[in-house]
Formats: structure tokens, C-alpha cells, sequence
């Protein structure tokens, strides 16, 4: 039996079960409720736009595709907000070539969305887009409530379920970038520093009442990122640390990607018996999480569960999380994961394959693996079956093509062990416990000489039994 076979976990994958099943508990209990304000936390002292997220009315634009292209987005927007804790009231798309510049949708949209806003009792309008500081000033002049475009959703999710200290400062990075642009104030034209009497021939139009609270908040941030900057550089060092000692024992590794919500946890869970969070919910891993497994012949590789994406993804989170991502580039495989009951798992796979491009790791070697198929329809499996040749399709909840999973990964892992035949003396059994912890013992024998052994094995552990190596002919 394999160690993929065993189905009791063992003391540390309990405790690491236990874990999930507490935090999942956490998560559900400060889960927000609608009618209460819910705020973004101040993590710089500075002013923040607050996100007051409970009441909501949904906005996009619809520029391009099909209507059932722009359906599906507004649908993934409400998944979105509901994820962040608020209650959708009522969802508008406009037809339109591309976004207003000055209000994103058009002054005549604007008042029907007040009307809209006014008539449900919303206290939140959602973009469904990434809108520039004038056009959120703009709609909120007009509309009277907080707007909140899509960027600002998804960073919030992200605040409210990131648990790592490194996960929390990539959070936070991102918050900050996003936000610095669209600080409150006076603007630009009280922001002259020099005040009274100007050397250095600065001269007229130069003379201000010298730093405004928006240049000291900005000032603020720009400290706070340069310091959070300087931690996630250490903190990837660490990683870094970590990932060329693996590479140095020759461990290939796998990483899990794909669209959140895909199911990604709950197939490491499968696959490894690691105990992490498994919530249906958006966004709900963003810490990657790291185990070790076995090939039914006995070869050690790694799984890591990452972050998932979705479709325009926020280029701040992109960049702020590139230490972890770096995952996905570094690996020997990729797991592609797809929603098979997702309406359009297509797009989803486009959408990823975007993410993996722009972190240089649409290189990889990668596996598509179709999940969640106890709940698609066969109609839709079949066509997934076109679509997608040699994609493997399972079902992390009942286990359903799991071992064919197996088999798969086993098949295109890279093999760099070294096959060879030995006769080590008994003098070195050190080394024959380096060969059965760290390589694949075929055949062993006691002789008189020693203990003979035929094995694959790491290269590094190869060189130290050259001496040994048993001569033919």
C-alpha cells in the first residue's frame, strides 16, 4: 500500500483538520451582518474611503461580447459583493461603445441610477469596473451614497480573509496603491511647500501655506509602502530559502491553480489529506499552502494550493502577490483547476491563462482538471469533453477520478532520480537510510560484502555512492 492509499491522516494531518474545521468556525462566526456598518480597517492612521458594503445596487458597462457575456459578469460582481457581506438589492447594465470618462456610465444613467438608489433605499452603488478618482467624486455627487468599483471589492475580500503576516502585507500593499490616487482633499493646488520669503529663485507662485493634510496622508502612505516593500523582500527570501532546498533534494514541484472558487483546497485536501480551509466562497484561500505526497511507485513531489483568480484580476493584487505567485512560475507542473458546473468555464480558463502570462509561468507544464462533476449536467460534461482533450475530470467531494489524477500527475512529473546498483558495506548504513528515506529502493539484499542494493535516487545521494557502485561484465 501507498502512501496515497492511506485513508486514516495521521497525528499531524488531524491536527491540521481540526485547524481548518476552527478557522472555517472563525470565519462563519464574524461573517457579516446586513444592517450594520462594516468599515475597512485604518491600518495607516490615515483617512481611508471607507467600504460600506450592505445595501447595494450593482452597475456595469456592457462594451463588447454578448449579452450573456455581460450577464455573467454582473453575476460573478454579485457573488463578489455577497462575498464581502452585503445584500444586492438590484443590478443595471448599459449598452455602451466604452466607459464614460467623466461618470462611467453617462449623466443621463446617472439619474435613473438615483432614481434606482432612491426607490430600493441602497446606501452602496458596486461598478463593475476599475473607476478612475473623478468618476467616483463624480457619482457620488450625484448618486448621494458611497460608490465602490470592482477593485475596491475584491481588495476588501482579500483584507477580510488573508490570515499570514505575509498575506496581511500583501493585502495591505495593494490597499495602499490603490488608494493613494484617491486620497481626499484640496488637491494640487494647495500643495506648494515653501512659505514667506523664497530663496533659490523658486520666485512668484511659489508661496503656499506650506504642507496640506493630503500631502501628510500621502507622504504617510508612501513611507508605509516603502516599509511593507522591505518586510515582503525578506519574507521572500525565506520562501525563496525554502524553494531551493526542496529543488536541492531534487523534490519536483506541483502547483494547484485556477478561477477561485474552482475547488482547488478541497483537491489538496483530496490529494494530500492537508486540512486547510474549504469554504464556498470567493477568495477564500490566499495563504498557499504546501504538503508533501507520494507517486504510487514511491517518488516525493510537493502540492501547493494557491490564490485564485478571476476575471480582471486588480493589476495591485497581481503585483503585490508576485512573491507567491512566483509559485506557479517555479513549479514543474500545474494543476489547472475548472468549475465543470460553472455556465462558462471556458472564459474561466481564458481568465487564468491571462494571470499565468503576465507571471511569465504560462510555460509550465500543465494539467486541465475538470471539478466539481457530481454537480454539472452530462450535457455540459460532454461539451467540456470537446473543449478541453485530455482535461481530467473529478470530483473532489466524492473522490470520483482521483486516482486517474494520480496517475496522471505521475506520468508527467519529471524523474531526475538516478537508477543504479550498489553494494554498500555494513560499515555505511547511514547511507542505506539516506537511500530508503530519500530515493525508491527496487530490490535489497544482505551479502557477506554488504547490503546490495538496486535504487533510484537523488543525484546529490548518487555521487556519494559511486565508490559502491557494482561492476558488470
Amino acid at each position: 500500500m501507498t502512501n496515497t492509499d492511506i485513508q486514516t491522516p495521521n497525528a499531524d494531518e488531524a491536527m491540521a483538520l481540526t485547524r481548518g474545521d476552527e478557522e472555517l468556525a472563525e470565519r462563519a462566526a464574524l461573517r457579516r451582518i446586513a444592517g450594520l456598518s462594516t468599515q475597512l480597517t485604518d491600518i495607516t492612521e490615515v483617512e481611508y474611503r471607507e467600504l460600506q458594503l450592505e445595501r447595494v445596487v450593482l452597475v456595469g458597462i456592457w462594451t463588447d461580447g454578448s449579452a450573456a457575456d455581460a450577464q455573467a459578469s454582473m453575476a460573478e460582481l454579485s457573488r463578489l459583493a455577497e462575498t464581502a457581506g452585503s445584500v444586492i438589492l438590484d443590478a443595471v447594465v448599459q449598452r455602451r461603445r466604452h466607459p464614460d470618462a467623466s461618470t462611467y456610465i453617462g449623466s443621463g444613467k446617472v439619474a435613473e441610477l438615483a432614481e434606482i438608489v432612491a426607490s430600493t433605499g441602497a446606501d452602496t452603488v458596486v461598478a463593475d469596473g476599475e473607476l478612475s478618482p473623478g468618476q467616483l467624486r463624480n457619482l457620488e455627487q450625484r448618486l448621494k451614497v458611497k460608490v465602490v468599483d470592482r477593485t475596491a471589492l475584491i481588495l476588501d475580500i482579500f483584507a477580510q480573509h488573508a490570515r499570514s503576516k505575509e498575506g496581511k502585507a500583501q493585502v495591505e500593499l495593494a490597499q495602499l496603491n490603490y488608494l493613494l490616487p484617491r486620497l481626499r482633499g484640496w488637491g494640487e493646488a494647495l500643495s506648494r511647500q515653501q512659505g514667506g520669503r523664497v530663496a533659490a529663485g523658486a520666485g512668484m507662485g511659489s508661496r503656499g501655506p506650506g504642507e496640506t493634510k493630503l500631502e501628510l496622508d500621502r507622504r504617510r502612505i508612501h513611507r508605509r509602502i516603502s516599509l511593507l516593500r522591505t518586510e515582503l523582500t525578506a519574507m521572500r527570501k525565506i520562501r525563496d530559502t525554502k524553494r531551493s532546498q526542496r529543488r536541492a533534494k531534487a523534490v519536483p514541484a506541483v502547483a494547484i491553480t485556477g478561477y477561485t472558487n474552482a475547488g482547488k483546497s478541497s483537491l489538496l485536501n483530496r490529494l494530500t489529506s492537508a486540512g486547510v480551509l474549504v469554504e464556498d466562497a470567493l477568495f477564500a484561500t490566499l495563504d498557499p499552502t504546501t504538503r508533501r505526497s507520494h507517486t504510487e511507485d514511491g517518488r516525493l513531489f510537493t502540492l501547493t494550493d494557491t490564490v485564485g483568480f478571476v476575471r480582471h484580476l486588480p493589476h495591485q493584487l497581481v503585483e503585490s502577490f508576485r512573491s507567491t505567485l512566483e509559485e506557479i512560475g517555479d513549479s514543474d507542473l500545474v494543476l489547472h483547476v475548472i468549475d465543470g458546473s460553472d455556465p462558462a468555464p471556458e472564459d474561466q480558463v481564458t481568465a487564468v491563462r491571462e494571470v499565468l502570462t503576465e507571471i511569465d509561468a504560462a510555460t509550465v507544464p500543465e494539467i486541465l482538471v475538470v471539478n466539481k462533476i457530481d454537480a454539472a449536467d452530462e450535457v455540459g460534461l460532454a461539451r467540456l469533453r470537446h473543449l478541453l482533450p485530455g482535461a481530467i475530470f473529478v470530483s473532489a467531494r466524492t473522490g470520483a477520478g482521483i486516482d486517474e489524477l494520480r496517475r496522471v500527475i505521475a506520468a508527467r512529473l519529471p524523474d531526475p532520480a538516478v537508477t543504479l546498483e550498489v553494494v554498500v558495506p555494513f560499515t555505511e548504513g547511514a547511507l542505506v537510510s539516506r537511500v530508503h528515506a530519500e530515493g525508491t529502493v527496487l530490490h535489497e539484499q544482505h551479502g557477506a560484502d554488504g547490503t546490495r542494493l538496486q535504487a533510484k535516487v537523488p543525484p546529490d545521494l548518487a555521487g556519494l555512492l559511486t565508490d559502491y557502485l557494482v561492476t558488470t561484465g
